[in-house]
């Protein structure tokens, strides 16, 4: 099976977020291969259903669903079931049993774990004081953050403020760059927490001497010497 390519259908009525995300945790268990994610959102009729089982047949893969509409459900497992392709509702056991235990049937309604709800309107206002405070930007009130991160240059700083934020924590990353004094209101701010990243120096030279490539730049300098990252991660 090593080194085939696969097709994998994620179809939902609502965001795709929570069936893409069991179907990755589930996808990375499995090396030497390359899957291709065809992801359906906000199938909710009928008619968008028989695109997405047009799409199928033309690309034929296991179907994962997260649909709360029976009668979609049940148009998508009949076809697959003609197909002889593999149709799971991620879901579904996981409802049935949380159903049976609680002697409750649940609603019907598609995209209730993403209602705008205070934690939703809250996560917005993270992820704007995060992008505006990115790379060092905007340090003048950097006390208003949840989350201080500091490290050198390509120690993920960015991402993990993005993931931060999508979970409602007002992040912010500032860049520690040789010869450059930190902002300071870095060492004035006493509300956040500060978290300092580092990583493996070699590891680190790695990544920047292949976003150098990717840049088309030169990657001799004092950005990729390993002395001189080794003395920024000290």
């Amino acid at each position: 099976m090593a080194g085939r390519n696969f097709h994998v259908h994620l179809v939902s009525d609502s965001t795709g977020e929570t069936v893409s995300s069991v179907a990755r945790a589930c996808l990375v268990q499995y090396e030497g291969i390359f899957v291709q994610e065809h992801v359906w959102s906000l199938v909710r009729t009928k008619g968008q259903m028989e695109k997405v089982i047009q799409e199928v047949e033309r690309n034929r893969g296991p179907v994962l669903y997260t649909l709360v509409d029976p009668d979609l459900r049940d148009l998508v497992r009949d076809k697959c079931r003609e197909l002889q392709l593999p149709c799971v509702g991620v879901l579904d056991q996981a409802m049935s049993v949380l159903g049976l235990h609680f002697h409750s049937k649940s609603e019907q309604w598609p995209g209730r774990q993403h209602q705008l709800d205070e934690g939703y309107f809250d996560r917005i206002d993270a992820m704007h004081y995060t992008l505006a405070h990115d790379d060092g930007q905007s340090t003048h009130d950097l006390e208003d953050a949840d989350v201080i991160l500091v490290g050198p240059s390509r120690t993920s700083k960015t991402p993990t403020c993005v993931y931060l934020a999508n979970r409602g924590v007002r992040a912010a990353n500032v860049p520690l760059v040789p010869s450059v004094p930190p902002p300071d209101e870095l060492e004035t701010s006493t509300r956040p927490l500060i978290v300092g990243l580092i990583t493996d120096p070699e590891r680190l030279v790695q990544i920047r001497v292949n976003r150098l490539r990717l840049l088309q730049r030169d990657t001799e300098s004092d950005y990729t010497d390993m002395e001189q990252v080794q003395r920024e991660i000290q």
